[in-house]
């Protein structure tokens, strides 16, 4: 399976998020890295067709998505950074709005959601108002959302943001387990979210890749170091 971007560049008046960026993105994890205002926000939007780019294309097995269209999106499974769900809605309420808008209905949607909530530990959570839920339960119910369908394209925007430490863990291990056939892509700012997950790592600053890494075999430096040699003016 493969996800390729050619060419992208997208500007917002004076201000190019993503310059003439290019990558391939196959089966497995890759994590992207980056301070903020790095392009990474772009680049899933444009990946999962939320906008369009000002130039180049991207490519799914070879079609492109525009031309795709709708048809395109039902590969593609996302998760926001933002937790601002629909509060007064119980989780299962949330979940089969999120399946209606896949057009996703009745016993397969039922069977879907009721599956996707015990597999990230949720179902004696169903009846309960998302608005109750603790960050790390909003977290899981979002992965649970995007996992509807069964996409073949999982695009997470910074899944572990607020989390403690037990909760990381905790959405570490389920993206780990989805990452076999999928395409798996996670934007971050957090090193800890990837380090020991992911099969590729991109680093990213004013919208174009400064480095890949292969975490299984290259270890000439570990992640964090090198984040911190990358960006420390960036952080500070």
């Amino acid at each position: 399976m493969e996800l390729r971007l050619e060419n992208i560049t997208k500007k917002y008046r004076t201000i190019t998020a993503l310059d003439d960026f290019s990558y391939t993105f196959n089966e497995g994890i890759c994590g992207v890295l980056g301070p903020n205002g790095a392009g990474k926000s772009t680049l899933m939007n444009i990946i999962t067709d939320g906008i369009k780019p000002d130039e180049g294309h991207v490519f799914f097995e070879g079609d492109d998505i525009i031309k795709m269209g709708r048809r395109y999106r039902f590969h593609v499974g996302y998760m926001p950074q933002q937790q601002s769900v629909f509060s007064g809605m119980t989780v299962k309420h949330f979940m089969f709005y999120m399946a209606s808008l896949k057009g996703m209905r009745g016993l397969d949607a039922g069977k879907s959601i009721a599956d996707l909530l015990e597999r990230v530990n949720l179902t004696g959570r169903a009846d309960t108002p998302m608005g109750q839920l603790s960050g790390g339960m909003k977290q899981r119910s979002l992965i649970a959302q995007a996992l509807l369908g069964d996409p073949d394209i999982l695009v997470l925007d910074e899944p572990t943001a607020g989390l403690d430490p037990k909760e990381r863990v905790h959405v570490r291990t389920i993206i780990k387990e989805l990452s076999n056939t999928k395409i798996v892509i996670i934007s971050t700012h957090i090193v800890a979210d990837i380090e020991n997950i992911a099969d590729d790592i991109i680093f990213m600053n004013h919208g174009k890749i400064i480095l890949k890494k292969d975490p299984g075999h290259d270890n000439t430096e570990d992640l964090e170091s090198t984040y911190m040699r990358l960006f420390e003016d960036e952080e500070q």
